[in-house]
C-alpha cells in the first residue's frame, strides 16, 4: 500500500489551504494581494515568458530533426500499451480541457474590438478580424503544444530509458544527475503541485463559468455564487469518481467519447455555419499567423503593448506552463513503445492542427456573425458581466437544432474538464506517495480526494470574487494562471537544458 511522502504533499496543500481559508474569510483583501503579486511577477518576467514559450516550441523540431527522434521510448524492444488513435484521444482530452471550448468564440471578439495599439489596426475591421483569428492560432497550437511535448518527453525518456522513479525531479536528472533526487526532487515536486493545483483551478474556472452561463442561458438559472458553487461540486465528483477507477480505465473511456462529440461538434458547425466564409478566412489569418510568427510571439516583448499582453498571450502562456510539470508525467507514461519523433507527431502536430481546425470553424463563425450583424451583437455580450462564458450558445442558438446542440456542447464541456482533470488528479496523486514493487499501484483513494477538493474550492473563490464587469470571473482565472506559470517556467528551462543534453548523447537511451 503506497504511503503519502509528507514533504511533497503537505507544504503546497497546506499553503493553498490557508489561502483558500483566507479568500473564504476575506475574498477582497486576499484577491488584492494576490493581483498585486501577480502584476509585480508579470513586470518583472513578462520578457522571460514570451522567448521561453518561444524557445521551447523551436527545441522540440531541433529534437525532431536530430538523431534523438529515432530513440524509441522504453528502449527497442518496449511495446506500446495504447493505440494509436487511443493514444491521440488521450492525448487531446488531457491537454485541451475546457480551455478552447471557452475561449473559442468568445476571445476573438476581444482582439476584434480592443486590437494592440501599436499595430494601429482599426477595432472592428476586417485587418483586426484578421489579428483576432491569427492569434487565435498562436495561443492554441504550436507553442502551446510544444511547452507539453519537451516537458513530456523528457520525462519519458528520464522514466523508460534512464529508468529514473516516477517524479518530477527525474526530468533534471540529465542536468543534475542521481544528486537530484537526494537534494532537490521532493522540493520540485513540491512545487509543481502548487503549479498544478493553480492551473487545474485556472481551467476549472473557465469550466466553471462556461457551465454557468450555459445554465444561465438555456434555463434562465441565474449565475451566482450558489450556482457555481454547485457546479464545481459536480466537476470535482465526477473527476474524482473517474480518478478513482484506476490509470486510464476512466480516462481511455472519457477521452474516446470527448474526442467523438468535439468532431460531430466540429462537422456540425461546418455545414450549418458559414462554411465558405469559415474556409477562405480561415486560410487567410493562417497565413497572417505565420506571415507574423514571431513577432506576434513576442508581442509585449518587442513591442510597447505590455498591458494587452499580460492580459492575453502571457495569460496563454502561464496557463500552459502552470500545467506543464504534473501533465509530462501523465503524457510521459502513456507513450511507451513509441519513439520521440511519434511522440512529437501525437503531441505537438496533431493536436496543434486539432486545434486550428476548430479554430477555423468556431472563432471564424464568431467572427462572422459579429461583423455582420448590427452593432456587433456577441461583442455586446461579451461586454456584460458573465458574458463570455455565453457566447458559444448566442451563436448556436442562430443555428439549426439549437437547444440540442447547446445542451450538447454544455456536456461537452462538462466532460472536457474532468477528462483533464482525472488524468492530472491521478499524476498528483502519484507523485504524492512512496511507491515499491509495482509501480502501476493506484495511490489511496483519500489523496485524490483531498486534491480534488482543493482545487474545486479554489477555482470557486475565483471566479466568484475576481474581477468585475465584462471580466468578472476572468480576472480570478488569469491571476491563478500566471501564479501557477513562473515555477514551472523555471523548471522548464531547466528541463530545455537537459533535453539538449540528451541529444548530444542518444546512443545512452538506446542502450538502457
Amino acid at each position: 500500500m503506497p504511503t503519502l511522502r509528507h514533504r511533497v504533499f503537505w507544504p503546497p496543500f497546506l499553503i493553498l489551504i490557508l489561502v483558500a481559508a483566507y479568500s473564504l474569510l476575506d475574498p477582497a483583501r486576499m484577491i488584492e494581494s494576490i493581483t498585486a503579486l501577480n502584476s509585480a511577477m508579470m513586470d518583472g518576467f513578462g520578457w522571460l515568458f514570451s522567448l521561453g514559450a518561444l524557445f521551447f516550441f523551436a527545441l522540440c523540431i531541433v529534437v525532431y530533426l536530430s538523431p534523438l527522434g529515432e530513440v524509441r521510448i522504453g528502449g527497442a524492444d518496449a511495446l506500446p500499451i495504447l493505440d494509436r488513435w487511443r493514444w491521440f484521444a488521450i492525448t487531446l482530452c488531457t491537454t485541451i480541457a475546457t480551455g478552447i471550448l471557452f475561449w473559442g468564440t468568445a476571445e476573438p471578439l476581444f482582439h476584434l474590438h480592443a486590437p494592440p495599439a501599436s499595430l494601429g489596426i482599426q477595432p472592428g475591421s476586417h485587418e483586426a478580424a484578421l489579428f483576432a483569428v491569427s492569434t487565435m492560432y498562436m495561443h492554441w497550437s504550436l507553442i502551446p503544444y510544444g511547452i507539453y511535448t519537451l516537458a513530456g518527453v523528457t520525462f519519458a525518456l528520464c522514466y523508460y530509458n534512464l529508468r529514473q522513479p516516477f517524479s518530477l525531479g527525474s526530468m533534471l536528472y540529465p542536468v543534475l544527475g542521481e544528486g537530484v533526487h537526494r537534494s532537490v526532487g521532493g522540493l520540485i515536486d513540491a512545487i509543481c503541485l502548487f503549479c498544478l493545483v493553480a492551473g487545474m483551478s485556472a481551467s476549472l474556472g473557465a469550466g466553471i463559468l462556461i457551465l454557468s452561463g450555459g445554465l444561465q442561458q438555456l434555463a434562465g438559472i441565474p449565475s451566482t455564487i450558489t450556482t457555481l458553487g454547485l457546479i464545481a461540486l459536480s466537476i470535482i465528483t465526477c473527476f474524482i469518481l473517474s480518478a478513482a477507477s484506476g490509470l486510464l480505465r476512466g480516462i481511455r473511456i472519457l477521452s474516446e467519447i470527448n474526442v467523438s462529440i468535439f468532431i460531430l461538434l466540429a462537422v456540425f458547425m461546418l455545414i450549418a455555419g458559414p462554411t465558405g466564409y469559415m474556409l477562405a478566412f480561415g486560410a487567410e489569418a493562417l497565413g497572417e499567423y505565420v506571415l507574423h510568427f514571431f513577432e506576434r510571439s513576442l508581442i509585449g516583448t518587442i513591442t510597447d503593448d505590455t498591458a494587452w499582453a499580460k492580459s492575453w498571450t502571457l495569460f496563454n502562456w502561464t496557463n500552459w506552463l502552470a500545467w506543464t510539470p504534473i501533465t509530462a508525467l501523465f503524457l510521459g507514461r502513456i507513450a511507451v513503445g513509441y519513439t520521440v519523433r511519434e511522440f512529437i507527431h501525437f503531441n505537438l502536430l496533431f493536436p496543434a492542427l486539432f486545434a486550428c481546425v476548430w479554430i477555423m470553424i468556431f472563432s471564424v463563425t464568431s467572427i462572422q456573425i459579429d461583423m455582420a450583424g448590427v452593432g456587433s451583437p456577441l461583442y455586446q455580450v461579451v461586454s456584460r458581466e458573465g458574458g463570455a462564458s455565453q457566447v458559444i450558445f448566442e451563436i448556436l442558438a442562430r443555428l439549426p437544432l439549437s437547444t440540442l446542440t447547446s445542451f450538447i456542447f454544455l456536456g461537452t464541456a462538462f466532460l472536457s474538464y474532468v477528462t483533464a482533470a482525472d488524468s492530472n488528479t491521478a499524476a498528483m496523486s502519484d507523485i504524492s506517495v512512496y511507491k515499491t514493487g509495482n509501480t502501476h499501484v493506484e495511490p489511496p483513494l483519500p489523496v485524490k480526494v483531498a486534491w480534488g477538493g482543493l482545487i474545486g474550492l479554489i477555482a470557486w473563490v475565483m471566479v466568484s470574487f475576481a474581477g468585475e464587469g465584462e471580466n468578472k470571473g476572468l480576472d480570478g482565472v488569469r491571476i491563478l494562471s500566471n501564479l501557477g506559470g513562473f515555477p514551472a517556467l523555471i523548471l522548464m528551462l531547466l528541463v530545455a537544458w537537459g533535453i539538449i543534453k540528451l541529444m548530444l548523447n542518444p546512443e545512452r537511451l538506446r542502450d538502457k
